[in-house]
């Protein structure tokens, strides 16, 4: 339909059938105001609906500039603030409207009724650097900090600066990149942008302009205006309150943003930032959705409005009043677009099952009259639809543009876009959505994650403290004391200080810092330091060296039987996988997807499998197990499902069921939850092979269950099975495929992974719209418990109170009652018998209860979407990987997650536990279980890895310092040689060039920093590792000093001499000598003919090689022993 444009005052109605059609004539109407300099602002009934237009008018209109202004996605009053993207997106929003600088802007109801800060405060406060200009850098500094910027060493999110030397670093809000400005003296001579992951330079800019942190200010006449109007505002003494306080100290704290108005003099409304020409157009059910809005704000500050330490702002000082508003809008020109459903699509699924699978399409394309675009998601689904087409005899031609298709005049056509779903009317457009209907796609924007590399993690010093334990490779387990910088009279070197036992003191240069590892072979308090040169360590290196001997030994043995034993070959028919795939309703995401590809690839490999796919919990490991166990049973063989308890067994039957119904799949369960008879029946099953399918707890490793041919075993929530049951399903698994699944892996298997025992996926990004789980420790109290409860109760969830004592558990919830006297309380532990489990249960999924109380039972399984605040009594008292795992009780949909850790506060608690509580409130992201797990490897220690005993010698030189020993003696022996006991890790070379080879520290000011570039140098393993670092280094901090280069130097000599044994050089500018170690395996024809050739070099002693040559430039230096390693190669 075809808008047209009412007078000032006027208003038309505007009746769409389908979504998707309002999208369209939006944006043909945009287009139009465009010609006349007008904009149009899209006031929506729900975020969603303007995330929809934001995401579909680009379609019809590329070259319109659109702008989405975001709701906060916090509750009102809440204690919160909201994400630092939305504020950065709103500020950018409000900045282009103020200069109206937009064709379209978008925003929801909630965003236009809520006050903002005067037009005066954004352009106010507003500054651009340009290209040429001079530039101030204390006065830059001023500036960013009252405008709300934060002073960091390393720049991440918007909002952030950093100034070292020359180079400023700034991240604006509003802005997609942050950027890097090079100063030359005091004008700025390049500004790049930079990529925040790598911290590397993307592409020079002109100019930047920089919009202030927030959108009320924080400096001083700010504040001042803060303090006056709060003490107007509310009664009694305001240093009672923690808002006032913290603002007094210019801190933001959470939640601040309802506090707005106390900032300004006036605030502004919407209206007040449109430009006087603008089109206002209200979609969807405006007064009903304002009037929630005003509701909900009121019934929340009834809550709250009497906490003399939170004092709240009346919904009338943050909110336009809702007659008010529809009053304002007659101000302009009013379009009311409302959805009014009519003519739809019919059905045009594709039917995978079908002996035509396009049937219903092509008799819709038949009787059509009018022209048909057929849309994808994305151009790789635009191919995989194509193919589908062409491959029943559709040929369809593909248009890259909406414009594209009006100007063609081909019947049907095939193009790309972002539609959420299909409409008709002059055209039809028929989306994914259409075309497969039963299942759900949806596109993610997503930037591709990188690949998160699990050798950097345990090798990185970036989490080195003060004090921790590290391991010298020569000396032992000592404590770090940091960096020191120490002058032998050639100049000043930096050192890492080392403290031995007894206070011995150990200065290890910073070229040498490959000799050092992190100490985690338990808690690092009780780490076993070493005393120097008493030979102690020595020892204890030999000690261990000999056992990794014999494990080494017996893992070639071990990977020599995996190699040479066969295991069943899958083959896959890809048009039952793909309509199996069909059934999974969310979109894969991509380590999932790889997760899946690397297991199938197994299993068509081969050779048997066993793979740890370690994800976290609710990241999607059971769709992975649901693909192997179809590819397994399609393949004729059984597959056994091995999961810790009753209640996850029956879960998981329910899950299997539902996705085999459309299979000639026979599924059984063994668990209590059955009948005696029906065990029996089932375990007949599987003996004469008409089970295909088994789930079952620990009864089904017990010696009575025989299979006629398993083909996969798969093992769930790893954690939870002890070495020895492990061991038993190691005995099925000669020629068996074995998949594990855990979000939080014990140590051992962690470290088995690592040292690539088994093979080994990662599923670390969150499904779409996940977010992370707020964590709090605080000590129990009744107030605290209260609004927890009280805050997912308003949105209408659920709450799990875990207390793990089933003695007490009716004393806590008489507690409970008395403290929330609204709440359903129901109570589940495993001393229930089966069937009233299942009862109290169902209940709670069914939301019957609403308050779940309960014991650790619930630590594996039960998915409750709506349950999303967990609160957990003496959480001291609980594991790290079970912390974990109970966190992820909640947190499954998109909605934000809450975990409470309640201690008591009469009670010490021990500084492992606390370590435990800090450890998982410091991993709140998405993804962590696999951090946890690497966090426990280092509280506990990881254990031998074959037998049972389950920690040995790695205590005492440090898990680190053992995989790489236990790495160097499997290649060691495959080459066929025996493992020196002298030299447990090959030849470490030292190297001293005579000059100071260090990064100073105007260079490179943050010491955390610094150590964390020279432990990756000391990583690197070949020169172009090298020189990729280098490169960022340059440009990151500027070109090289010259003790930089040196520093570069020393690693390139480092890398060269290693595989030729040489233990020392030393390089000096009157003569140069190459030490070999006395095993060094080196060609005699070769030194003759060198010491023949070059009359420079004599031997000096029997493995020493002088070469008398005086060279004062150290590059030429290096250059020459370069030359004379190569020699030998």
């Amino acid at each position: 339909m075809q808008l047209t444009l009412p007078s000032v005052g006027q208003s038309i109605r505007f009746p769409y059938a389908a979504n998707g059609l309002d999208s369209l004539s939006l944006a043909s109407f945009a287009c139009r105001l465009k010609t006349t300099k007008q904009a149009l602002v899209v006031i929506t009934s729900s975020a969603f609906e303007a995330q929809r237009l934001i995401e579909e008018i680009p379609f019809f209109a590329p070259d319109l500039s659109l702008h989405l202004l975001p709701d906060w996605e916090t509750l009102p009053y809440d204690v919160f603030s909201p994400h630092p993207d939305l504020i950065s997106e709103r500020l950018a929003t409000l900045y282009q409207i103020s200069q109206n600088n937009f064709d379209i802007v978008i925003g929801p109801i909630e965003t236009a009724l809520l006050r903002m800060p005067p037009v005066a405060y954004l352009s106010g406060h507003t500054f651009m650097l340009k290209k040429g200009q001079k530039l101030d850098v204390d006065a830059l500094r001023q500036q960013c900090a009252q405008a709300g910027y934060h002073h960091v060493s390393q720049v991440i999110s918007p909002g952030e600066f950093s100034v070292r030397g020359g180079l400023v670093d700034l991240f604006p809000m509003g802005g997609v990149l942050p950027y890097r400005i090079d100063l030359f003296d005091d004008e700025i001579e390049t500004i790049r942008t930079f990529d925040v992951d790598t911290q590397r330079s993307l592409y020079p800019v002109p100019e930047i302009r920089l919009l202030p942190a927030r959108e009320f200010p924080l400096d001083k006449t700010g504040i001042d205006l803060f303090r006056s109007q709060f003490r107007e505002q509310f009664e009694g003494d305001p240093q009672r309150a923690k808002i006032y306080k913290d603002v007094s100290k210019g801190n933001a704290t959470g939640g601040i943003e309802w506090y707005l108005p106390l900032f300004f003099e006036e605030t502004a409304t919407l209206f007040d930032y449109l430009p006087k020409q603008a089109v206002l157009c209200t979609h969807g059910d405006l007064d009903k959705a304002a009037q929630t809005f005003w509701y909900e704000a009121n019934s929340r500050y009834k809550l709250l409005a009497y906490d003399v330490e939170r004092p709240v702002l009346t919904p009338s000082v943050l909110l336009m009043q809702v007659d008010d508003f529809f009053s304002k809008t007659h101000q302009f020109p009013l379009i009311n677009a409302k959805l009014d459903a009519k003519k739809t699509l019919p059905a045009v699924d594709v039917d995978r099952r079908a002996d035509e699978p396009l049937h219903k399409l092509q008799a819709y394309i038949k009787k059509a009259k009018s022209r048909i675009l057929i849309v994808a998601e994305s151009l790789g689904r635009r191919e995989t639809i194509s193919k589908l087409f062409t491959e029943h005899g559709l040929v369809i031609p593909v248009c890259e543009t909406w414009a594209a298709f009006e100007a063609s005049d081909a019947q049907v056509m095939l193009g790309v876009s972002t539609l959420h779903t299909g409409f008709v009317s002059d055209v039809a457009v028929i989306t994914e959505a259409e075309l497969y209907a039963s299942t759900v796609r949806q596109q993610r924007r997503r930037v591709k994650e990188k690949a998160r590399n699990t050798e950097g993690m345990l090798k990185d010093l970036s989490e080195l403290r003060i004090n921790d334990p590290v391991v010298h490779e020569q000396h032992g387990v000592g404590r770090y004391r940091g960096l020191q910088n120490l002058d032998f009279g050639e100049g000043e070197t930096e050192f890492l200080l080392l403290e031995y036992h007894g206070d011995d003191k150990l200065y290890v240069p910073v070229s040498q810092l490959f000799l050092i590892s992190r100490y985690s072979g338990g808690p690092p308090e009780s780490a076993p330091l070493h005393r120097l040169g008493s030979g102690q360590w020595e020892k204890a290196k030999k000690k261990a060296l000999k056992q990794i001997r014999d494990t080494a030994a017996e893992l070639l043995n071990l990977y020599a039987q995996r190699a040479s034993r066969k295991g069943h070959v899958f083959k896959l028919s890809l048009k039952d996988y793909d309509a199996f795939c069909e059934g999974f309703p969310f979109e894969e995401t991509p380590d999932q997807l790889s997760a899946i590809e690397a297991v199938i690839g197994d299993m068509q490999s081969g050779r048997p499998m066993d793979r740890l796919v370690c994800g976290d919990v609710g990241f999607g490991k059971t769709e992975v197990a649901l693909r192997a166990a179809f590819v397994a049973v399609m393949g004729g063989r059984q597959v056994s499902v091995l999961v810790p308890t009753t209640l996850l067994v029956e879960q998981h039957y329910q899950n299997f069921c539902d996705r085999f119904a459309d299979w000639p799949i026979k599924i059984a369960e063994i668990s209590r939850f059955r009948t005696k008879k029906e065990q029996a029946e089932a375990l007949k099953g599987l003996a004469d092979g008409t089970i295909d399918l088994v789930i079952g707890t620990h009864r089904l490793i017990q010696k009575d269950v025989k299979f006629k041919n398993l083909g996969l075993a798969i093992l769930d929530e790893e954690h939870r099975f002890g070495v020895r049951q492990k061991e038993q399903m190691k005995a099925l698994r000669a020629e068996v495929d074995v998949l594990t699944l855990t979000a939080t892996p014990i140590p051992r298997t962690l470290s088995m992974a690592m040292e690539g025992l088994r093979e080994f996926s990662v599923i670390s990004t969150p499904p779409q719209k996940r977010l992370s789980i707020k964590t709090f420790h605080t000590d129990y109290s009744d107030g605290i418990i209260r609004e927890a409860v009280m805050r997912e109760f308003k949105r209408g969830g659920q709450v799990y109170f875990l207390h793990n004592e089933v003695d007490t558990i009716f004393v806590q919830k008489e507690k409970l009652e008395k403290i929330l006297p609204e709440a359903r309380i129901a109570i589940a532990h495993g001393q229930l018998r089966e069937r009233e489990l299942e009862y109290v249960m169902r209940d709670f999924y069914q939301q019957r209860s609403n308050v779940l109380l309960c014991t650790t039972i619930i630590e594996t399984g039960i998915d409750v979407p709506t349950a999303n605040t967990i609160i957990m009594n003496k959480a001291d008292m609980f594991g790290l990987a079970q912390l974990h795992q109970l966190r992820g009780r909640v947190g499954r949909s998109h909605h934000q997650a809450y975990a409470y850790l309640l201690t008591d506060p009469h009670r010490k608690i021990t500084p492992q536990a606390q370590k435990r509580l800090d450890a998982i409130q410091l991993l709140e992201d998405l993804g962590a279980g696999f951090h946890l797990a690497m966090h426990d490897l280092e509280i506990r220690g990881a254990g031998e890895l074959l037998g049972d005993s389950q920690s040995g010698e790695m205590q005492e030189i440090g898990f680190s310092l053992y995989s790489d020993m236990l790495n160097h003696a499997v290649k060691q022996l495959k080459s066929g040689n025996e493992p020196d006991l002298d030299a447990p890790l090959g030849v470490t070379t030292e190297i001293n060039l005579h000059v100071p080879a260090l990064l100073p520290s105007d260079y490179c000011p943050d010491v955390h920093e610094r150590l964390v570039i020279y432990k990756r140098l000391a990583n690197c393993e070949n020169d172009e590792a090298l020189d990729d670092l280098q490169e960022e280094l340059i440009d990151r901090f500027g070109l090289l000093p010259e003790t930089g280069e040196a520093l570069m130097a020393c690693h390139r000599l480092r890398i060269a001499a290693k595989p030729l044994g040489v233990i020392k050089i030393d390089a000096s500018d009157a003569a140069i000598q190459l030490q070999f170690n006395p095993k060094a395996d080196i060609d005699p024809l070769k030194l003759i003919n060198l010491l023949q050739r070059d009359k420079r070099c004599r031997m000096n002693g029997p493995e020493k090689l002088r070469i008398s040559v005086e060279l004062g430039n150290i590059n030429h230096r290096v250059e020459l022993i370069k030359d004379i390693l190569k020699q030998f190669t």
